[in-house]
């Protein structure tokens, strides 16, 4: 099998998140060959990188990004296009697909058997896709996909030529509004999952929270029946934290939280399910009722 993997490159600067790609291409034993519309900086990478000039094609020039696309496999004749699935994937991935009357899996966090995992039913559970094209073009969950070892390795950078305007005029970047609460600068977070029952219960995980002097945070599923605002959703779909001290509290782990977190320093998870996802990533798992062992940590962290 070889793949096509689409490196990203963003605001003038190389995402890293080509790594993902690499690993997604390892996890399935591939050939591989990358593709990056972008400036100097290159990926760390051992093969080939079919390079455009991004002030050439512009940085979001959805015509020409997928016109170079298919030029390269064209070249390649790759079984698999993989993006990230990021804006830039969610808005070329289908025009690619489209054009090679390609099968398109969105959101792909696993494989298993050669064959490509997906969440369903918000994230609660997973579909294995067998899919009947010749070709597959998908796009691969933040932080499912990593590599062992760092990458290493220098490209083969073979240029690739842009003829065209395309129908997009990129502008620039324009800054979200500010607001809400800004989890990356905390130094120590406590989040609300699924676990903790229902919406009176927060106040369980805010108590712990300032008792460590920190900020609560939540996973989606919490957010979405709307007992937590979405400025305190960790996770892909929310914010990427970071902090010194994360607490899970009730947070089965699904991928689209760990990305959202795995990078803390200190990983503390308490949940009734030993065999939770989030206990692979957690320094310490805690098996316990938190409804119960909450208020009793509080109370003796509030006492030192």
């Amino acid at each position: 099998m070889k793949i096509l993997l689409v490196a990203e490159y963003r605001d003038g600067k190389l995402l890293t998140n080509s790594n993902e790609l690499i690993g997604f291409a390892e996890t399935l034993g591939a050939e591989s060959a990358m593709v990056l519309i972008g400036g100097e900086e290159v990926p760390t990478y051992a093969g080939k990188l079919y390079l455009a000039d991004v002030t050439a094609c512009g940085e979001c020039n959805p015509d020409l990004h997928k016109q170079v696309i298919l030029e390269v496999i064209d070249k390649e004749q790759p079984d698999m296009i993989a993006f990230c699935h990021s804006s830039y994937g969610w808005d070329l991935a289908p025009r690619v697909a489209f054009a090679l009357k390609a099968a398109q899996v969105s959101e792909v966090v696993a494989v298993s058997d050669g064959k490509l995992v997906v969440p369903v039913c918000n994230a609660k559970l997973r579909r294995t896709i067998d899919c009947q094209s010749s070709r597959i073009v998908a796009t691969l969950q933040a932080g499912a996909f990593g590599l062992k070892e760092p990458p290493s390795g220098t490209p083969d950078v073979i240029k690739v030529d842009v003829a065209g305007s395309g129908r997009t005029v990129f502008r620039g970047y324009e800054a979200a509004l500010g607001g809400g609460v800004d989890l990356s600068k905390a130094a120590v977070i406590v989040s609300a999952g699924r676990g903790i029952g229902k919406a009176d219960n927060v106040g369980l995980i805010v108590k712990l929270a300032k008792a460590l002097g920190g900020e609560y945070g939540a996973s989606r599923p919490v957010v979405d029946s709307e007992w937590v605002p979405h400025d305190r959703q960790v996770g892909t779909t929310g914010q990427t934290v970071a902090p010194k001290l994360y607490v899970a509290c009730g947070i089965s782990g699904a991928i689209q939280h760990l990305a959202g977190m795995k990078k803390s320093d200190f990983i503390v998870a308490i949940n009734t399910d030993r065999d939770a996802p989030i206990g692979e990533e957690a320094d310490v798992l805690v098996v316990a009722d938190l409804l119960q062992f909450v208020p009793v940590l509080t109370e003796k962290i509030q006492a030192l």
